[in-house]
């Protein structure tokens, strides 16, 4: 998916996890994913490097969509569609 087409995107629930550190932004969004059904699209905002990896990786293993990151100005927006 491309940069603008993930930009475009209106997600069902927004996670703001740019005030902690690793593993916060994960915990943030493991909770989160349960509070939207399957199909919907939640976006985690992160400004932690390491969960440009963290979260694609337990997406991943749990059968949601790693849809793409977006890089912003001192932070990344995570998309995922949940399984």
């Amino acid at each position: 998916m491309s940069q603008e087409e993930l930009t475009a995107i209106q997600a069902d629930k927004v996670v703001d996890a740019r005030g902690t550190a690793c593993p916060g932004p994960l915990l943030a969004a493991k909770k989160a994913i349960a509070e939207i059904t399957s199909g919907q699209v939640m976006e985690v905002l992160s400004a932690d490097e390491g969960t440009k990896k963290d979260i694609p990786k337990w997406a991943t293993k749990k059968g949601h969509e790693y849809m793409g990151t977006v890089e912003e100005s001192g932070f990344f927006k995570i998309y995922l569609r949940k399984a």
